[in-house]
């Protein structure tokens, strides 16, 4: 990936600005990647969009190692996908979400990190770039970063925190408790802070406006509307379906086993899920139940299953119980997974 300054030289490209008014994660990502497709060389797009209720995990990550998927889909929120690598991240209505587009000719990192920092300059904070790409007011992180080639242009999108809501981001975004070895990309964990905090000017409407003033300032040209008939009706439905699609947010991630075990009144069991492409393919158990036979139904009931919760319960219900106890060890069962998975 080119991340080096661009030539002093070279000269700034046309600048277009595009802003999404969906708060869809799905229809966003889709715009960003129809986007990406339309710019042409010799321009350069700033794209502003938000979204409600959503973590988005990088390309390489493990969402239930990442997120507490059940609580954020219990409480009507949404998981994604990027096409980009990096940590997982929350997004609310307070969180204003930037994206520069350019060919790989016109990319030039500095530039548009000069962008975000002259923005949040204007109103008197001194930000600065540290770690992975991150932005941060005296030492703590309000924008993450991330990038990815797409059409032969390069995309570099990330955050910026202006009233996120805090305590719902560490809601979701934590570790899971279980003892779930995944093969991915952990998210790094830093100290975060909201700009509306530092000073009350900030708002997503100002920070907007500040935004696109630098990315004007930085261009040398006033910034024009991204001519949107160049979009094709169509190939927004089909990305959007694919970015919303289970196969995407959840089947697209590295094998991984996930242990599950508790202890019942007919005994103690623990299930090893082999999952591969979000499906379980293979599983073990370790039970000192009386009715191992039954047990070893339970598991192979399993096989084949989506790695989700109710996809999992549905697959114990269909096991045939001969009595009570059965009964009694499905239904412990599904409970289990309904509160792991």
């Amino acid at each position: 990936m080119q991340r080096a300054n661009a030539p002093a030289h070279m000269t700034a490209p046309v600048p277009l600005v595009h802003r999404s008014r969906s708060l869809d994660p799905y229809e966003n990502l889709a715009l960003e990647h129809e986007l990406a497709a339309c710019v042409r060389p010799g321009e350069w797009l700033l794209f502003l969009w938000r979204n409600e209720r959503t973590v988005v995990v990088g390309r390489n990550q493990n969402a239930w190692a990442e997120c507490d998927v059940r609580a954020l889909e219990a409480d009507g929120g949404r998981l994604a996908r990027r096409q980009s690598g990096g940590g997982a991240v929350f997004h609310d209505a307070g969180n204003l979400n930037f994206t520069f587009v350019t060919s790989l000719a016109d990319y030039d990192l500095s530039r548009n990190l000069d962008v975000v920092r002259a923005a949040v300059a204007s109103f008197g904070l001194d930000a600065r770039v540290s770690g992975r790409n991150d932005v941060t007011v005296e030492g703590s992180k309000f924008s993450g970063n991330a990038f990815f080639r797409s059409h032969g242009v390069q995309v570099h999108h990330g955050t910026l925190m202006v009233g996120v809501q805090v305590d719902q981001l560490a809601r979701y975004l934590r570790p899971d408790l279980r003892k779930l070895q995944a093969k991915g990309i952990a998210s790094v964990r830093s100290r975060v802070v909201n700009l509306a905090e530092l000073d009350a000017r900030i708002t997503v409407e100002s920070l907007a406006g500040a935004l696109v003033a630098a990315f004007e300032r930085a261009a040398g040209a006033s910034a024009v509307p991204f001519p949107c008939e160049r979009l094709d009706p169509s190939a927004l439905d089909e990305a959007r379906d694919r970015f919303s699609s289970w196969e995407w947010r959840l089947g697209a991630v590295r094998p991984f086993t996930d242990a599950i075990e508790e202890r019942f009144e007919w005994g103690v069991v623990e299930f090893r899920l082999n999952v591969v492409c979000g499906v379980v393919d293979a599983v073990q158990v370790y039970s000192d139940a009386l009715d191992a036979a039954f047990v070893e139904r339970m598991v192979r009931s399993l096989q084949g299953a989506r790695y989700d919760a109710r996809e999992l319960d549905g697959a114990l219900a269909s096991v045939p119980c001969e009595d009570g106890v059965h009964v009694r060890m499905i239904e412990d069962c599904r409970v289990l997974f309904g509160a792991r998975v």
